[in-house]
């Protein structure tokens, strides 16, 4: 193993309950209509993503620039006091680090990557953090988890990655990483795609002594 690529929502910050009170709000307060199967549908999706799923599937009167933007905003609002980060995930960051070359591949837009990043003292920890807004596809698509290790230099296939819901696994495992699964007790992911990854773990902090 040559490096360790961490997902951020969900696995670092508990923040997947968080994004989907904003969108539920957003939807409900621009004439959409939120559906059973909306919030596991965005897990993993790229800014530009789930901004056109708000619009054209659930309704919002917003254009999707718009979408964006008030979802985004209200989340940085609410990250002003301090991220949700999950107890002990800065510490498994540094303990990590200390043996492997350390990223973030996430679905959250740079701005809160960076908030998460400086409210932790890790900005200098974590080599190279990737939003999938700076590529072609989010999750499930494996995108942002190739372009981590490539600014890492190192192989996919060498990479482990840490994810907690279906569509990160998903992204995860057809990048070819060894993939550990945090599961989020709140979205747990589908057991078929659970049942693939090299080691479910119960919480983070159990990651250092598993890898």
């Amino acid at each position: 193993m040559d490096a360790v690529i961490f997902d951020l929502d969900g696995v670092l910050v508990d923040s997947e309950r968080m994004w989907d009170e904003v969108r539920r709000s957003v939807v409900a307060g621009h004439g959409g209509r939120w559906t059973g199967e909306a919030t596991r549908a965005m897990q993993g999706m790229s800014t530009p993503e789930w901004a056109r799923y708000l619009v054209e599937r659930l309704g919002v009167s917003l254009s999707p620039e718009g979408t964006a933007e008030v979802v985004i905003e209200e989340m940085a609002r609410r990250y002003v006091s301090g991220p949700p980060v999950l107890p002990g995930a800065g510490e498994t960051v540094r303990a990590v680090a200390a043996r492997f070359p350390v990223a973030i591949a996430s679905s959250s837009p740079p701005v809160l990557i960076t908030a998460f990043l400086e409210a932790t003292g890790l900005t200098g920890v974590v080599r190279e953090a990737v939003s999938s807004e700076q590529v072609a596809a989010g999750k499930p698509a494996p995108d942002v988890y190739l372009e981590a290790a490539g600014r890492l230099g190192v192989a996919a296939e060498s990479c482990a990655a840490v994810e907690d819901t279906t569509n990160g696994l998903r992204a995860a495992l057809a990048a070819g990483m060894t993939v550990f699964a945090v599961p989020n007790p709140h979205f747990p992911p589908e057991e078929e795609v659970l049942a693939k990854v090299a080691v479910v773990l119960g919480n983070i902090t159990e990651l250092p002594d598993s890898l």
